[in-house]
């Protein structure tokens, strides 16, 4: 059986990334579990300009592989189960045969389809990583003092990568209607609700800096930041879950995340910037009580 070291270290890693998680929200400091999780990003996406994408969708495949099969013996037990020829698009080698329906779509789309539908795939994922940790170093160093030059300039090139990024995953995604194991349709208007939500905030934070309301800005950076991770990770935890639990309803668990992972993932981040400003507030309020 092939030994996938690349699947059990994600495993590894998530394992450490949920104690950093239990941790931020004890402690009200998420920046161990945000860093972190911008390493495993990179970690994954790296993979695909190293390797290219078929070896690296099958490598994603397999992380899904686990749940997927318990319990299952063969694909055509589960509507969102199938095989893909010669088991090419797993690194588990026999071990599992049966994988995520749209996995497989995904793996064949790619591993057989034009070049150029790669390498928009590579440009989304380059900039959209980019984006990721840019926008995280304009989290963790605000435009105030002498920083604000830096500031500006670092949100435009931002914004210019995340418009790339945008632009090639939006491209993607008007294949994918007629893709059935997506979703179709459903699946290419969910996709382009999530590049609204990520764009749609960025906007906002842009206008709110424009006219001089720097917390409002402030405020719209935060939803941008959660509509990011959302389609990113919470996507991905979302998808990782649900998997299983759907996998007789063609399409159901990736048509779930991918129309509720960039909101929920804005909602996620509007709650953490409460509670971090909540001792603010409290602050400011007993001080005015005190005058």
């Amino acid at each position: 059986m092939a030994f996938p070291i690349g699947v059990l270290t994600v495993y590894a890693a998530l394992s450490v990334w949920a104690v950093l998680l239990v941790r931020g929200v004890r402690k009200r400091s998420y920046r161990l579990f945000l860093l972190f999780g911008i390493g495993l990003m990179l970690y994954l996406n790296l993979g695909y300009v190293i390797f290219g994408a078929p070896a690296s969708i099958a490598s994603f495949i397999g992380i899904y592989d686990v749940l997927i099969n318990l319990g299952l013996h063969a694909a055509s037990e589960a509507a969102a189960v199938s095989t893909c020829a010669d088991n090419a698009c797993t690194v588990w080698g026999d071990r599992f045969v049966n994988h995520s329906a749209w996995g497989t779509a995904f793996y064949d789309r790619f591993a057989n389809g034009p070049e150029f539908r790669s390498t928009l795939l590579i440009g989304h994922i380059v900039f959209n990583s980019l984006v990721f940790v840019l926008m995280h170093v304009q989290l963790f160093r605000p435009g105030y003092g002498g920083s604000r030059a830096s500031h500006r300039l670092l949100g435009r090139v931002t914004f210019v990568f995340l418009t790339i990024s945008l632009f090639c995953a939006v491209w993607l995604a008007s294949e994918h209607g007629s893709v059935a194991e997506y979703g179709g349709r459903m699946a290419e208007f969910g996709f382009y609700s999530m590049a609204a939500f990520v764009y749609g905030t960025a906007i906002m934070g842009i206008f709110a800096v424009r006219s001089g309301d720097a917390e409002n800005h402030r405020i719209w950076m935060y939803r941008f930041i959660g509509s990011m991770w959302g389609s990113f990770w919470l996507f991905r935890v979302m998808l990782f879950v649900l998997d299983p639990l759907l996998r007789n309803y063609e399409a159901a668990a990736l048509l779930i995340v991918i129309w509720s992972s960039a909101p929920l993932g804005i909602l996620i981040a509007e709650t953490v910037r409460r509670r971090l400003d909540r001792p603010i507030k409290d602050n400011a309020e007993a001080m005015v009580a005190a005058e």
